[in-house]
């Protein structure tokens, strides 16, 4: 009989710190929509988890143009906030997963089996997102491309922002309410006049299309520059050649979205 795993249910942030440690041996619980799954189909089998629903890491928090998000709020507490990051929101799942997903979950999650994973990772990007978090070294607050290198054995506490000019989000539709998104692009316009872009489904995690940005003027030729900047690949949702035919549309939707909206 395999034993049960030994349940860590802190009630404050510093103890869900200390509960983590350096993350060696201990499987984090959030919501449980991508963690929960991986433990039913045996590929994932915990000897500690920590479940962070007492945390008190949840909420959105504003601070003049910032904008902080706790790691245990549900992905459906953000589909009210500008673009890119609302409209991403509101594109993951239905209604069920979104009120149990949460923004940390997310941030942190994974390639799946067959699907990539953490649609909202590109937003957080076009965002210019930093991502506070604990572990090894103790805390830390990197933008998130960084955090997004070099996540294992890191507890994200919390991601802040600052709110943009002007935001453009376009995605591919997918089948099915409860499978992830094939591919999607975030634009984003800083205060200071800033384009940043980004994508999921494009690889591992959410990714940066810094060639794009460079043309973010002329979204034809921004959408074409994208491809410089990714490697796609073949999976359950999508193939690598259908993606590469895709991607330099979205970015044209979007960069069209942030001019009308800017």
């Amino acid at each position: 009989m395999t034993a049960s795993p030994e349940a860590l249910l802190p009630t404050s942030e510093q103890k869900a710190v200390e509960a983590f440690g350096d993350g060696s041996g201990v499987t984090v619980v959030a919501g449980g929509t991508i963690v929960m799954p991986e433990i039913n189909h045996g590929r994932l089998t915990p000897a500690r988890t920590l479940l962070l629903t007492r945390a008190g890491l949840a909420g959105v928090e504003r601070s003049g143009s910032t904008v902080t998000l706790g790691a245990m709020t549900p992905v459906s507490e953000l589909v009210d906030l500008p673009s890119p990051l609302g409209p991403a929101a509101a594109n993951v799942a239905d209604f069920e997963v979104r009120a149990q997903g949460t923004v940390g979950g997310n941030v942190c999650a994974d390639p799946g089996v067959a699907a990539p994973r953490g649609d909202l990772q590109g937003a957080l990007l076009a965002l210019g997102a930093s991502v506070r978090s604990a572990g090894a070294g103790g805390e830390q607050n990197q933008p998130i491309e960084e955090f997004l290198g070099a996540r294992d054995g890191r507890l994200v506490l919390a991601v802040s922002f600052e709110e943009p000019s002007a935001g453009g989000y376009a995605r591919v539709d997918r089948p099915h309410a409860h499978t992830y998104t094939a591919l999607a692009v975030s634009a984003a316009r800083a205060a200071d006049g800033t384009v940043r872009i980004a994508a999921t489904g494009a690889g591992p995690h959410g990714l940066r299309l810094t060639s794009a940005e460079e043309k973010a003027d002329e979204p034809e030729a921004a959408g074409e520059a994208a491809l410089g900047d990714v490697d796609m690949q073949d999976d359950a949702l999508a193939s690598a050649w259908y993606r590469e035919r895709t991607l330099p549309v979205l970015v044209r939707r979007a960069l069209t979205q942030l001019r009308e909206s800017g």
